[in-house]
């Protein structure tokens, strides 16, 4: 049979990122979300603790642990907040995965070892002003000047994730660097260091949710990098970000599982402990039944992200049953942090408040690393269609 119960070490490591979520997230992240701060602190923590090095061999400085392992913790840390959680599943699906996976070793030995270590971020520069989900709509360019042996790049980037830290080395660029024979676009990735003359971080955004972690516009004004940058084989950038997008949905079908989970836990602590006409408001039925309808939506979501994260580790194609688990897990978050609000009455309305921040968390679940639209059409081709 089955068995969806986790072995001693995942659990173990479970608990032990559940308790820092509660003892070290919680007390500090509502200030930081309300000043849009980064918190340094928290990701230095989690740092000491493995969690950027978790699916990585040892050999780099990596804990030797799996995908799923990191699914774990990314469900822990936003069952608390997601942007906590989002700065660690960038950090490691966007950031440094790509480079373990298309990285020459010497690239490798220069990046891993302090990515891995939370000690410094690197980011994945794919979106753009004017091309989301069609990324073959890619108007960033990078031209190879032979006289001197560099790649000279020329675009921008949009809503680029820990972009802008004060610890951030690098962002992987994917842009057009030739025509193929059929006239498609040639896409590849380019590893472009923090500081690199012509390459300006703009101000933060000023967003709806995620409000402390790091997103950033990116421009590229003829910026000069070595051949040697260039990440994995010419012209398969398009592949590569395909692949790394498909693990993604996995991290962010556990991440929006901790969201949804998040808000049964803060609406059973309240519905316990809110009085009204005499007892708690969880004595009534109607707020049972919304409360049991949010645990069913994240126990099912839980169900989705870990059979596509098994798929994954077994080399199975996953690529479905990746975003059938996104599209569940971020439905599920959306509608439970709605659920939540209800649940909570006016104080879920105060951004203060732990399901507060899950309402305004939740929408970009719903677009962030493939909408829902591109899910769907994700399964259908999946099915045939």
């Amino acid at each position: 049979m089955v068995d969806f119960r986790l072995g001693d070490e995942l659990t173990d490591l479970r608990d032990s990122v559940r308790q820092f979520a509660r003892e070290q997230v919680a007390p500090v992240i509502a200030e930081h979300y309300e000043n849009k701060t980064f918190p340094y602190d928290v990701i230095r923590q989690m740092g000491a603790m493995g969690l950027f090095g978790l699916p990585f061999p040892e050999e780099y400085g990596g804990m030797g642990g799996d995908y799923f392992a990191l699914c774990l913790v990314l469900e822990e840390l936003a069952r608390v907040d997601s942007s906590v959680a989002i700065t660690l599943e960038a950090a490691v699906s966007l950031g440094a995965m790509p480079i373990f996976r298309y990285g020459t070793e010497a690239q490798r030995k220069q990046w891993l070892p302090q990515l891995l270590s939370g000690e410094a971020l690197a980011a994945f520069g794919l979106t753009e002003p004017g091309c989301g989900s069609d990324a073959a709509g890619t108007t960033t360019r990078a031209v190879l000047d032979e006289s001197t042996g560099e790649w000279v790049i020329n675009g921008t980037k949009a809503f680029i994730t820990n972009s802008g830290t004060d610890i951030t080395v690098l962002v992987t660029v994917t842009a057009v660097t030739g025509i193929k024979p059929d006239g498609s676009k040639e896409l590849s990735t380019i590893i472009v260091p923090s500081g690199t003359p012509g390459f300006t971080v703009a101000p933060g955004y000023s967003k709806v949710g995620w409000c402390a972690s790091d997103t950033h516009e990116l421009s590229f004004d003829d910026v000069r990098v070595p051949a040697e940058n260039l990440l994995g084989e010419r012209g398969r950038g398009f592949a590569q970000f395909l692949r790394i997008l498909d693990e993604g949905r996995i991290a962010i079908a556990a991440l929006s599982v901790g969201l949804a989970q998040g808000c049964v836990d803060e609406s059973v602590s309240y519905a316990k402990q809110r009085t009204a006409f005499g007892h708690p408001i969880g004595d009534n039925q109607a707020v049972q039944f919304l409360i049991a309808d949010m645990d069913l939506r994240a126990h099912v979501a839980r169900l989705g992200y870990y059979d596509a994260a098994a798929r994954m580790l077994a080399g199975d194609d996953f690529k479905r049953y990746a975003a059938i688990a996104k599209l569940n897990a971020s439905n599920a978050a959306m509608e439970n942090s709605r659920y939540a609000t209800q649940v909570h009455g006016g104080y879920g309305f105060m951004n203060e408040s732990a399901v507060g921040r899950f309402y305004r968390d939740a929408k970009i679940l719903e677009v962030g690393e493939g909408t829902s639209e591109v899910q769907r059409m994700l399964i259908a081709r999946g099915l045939g269609l």
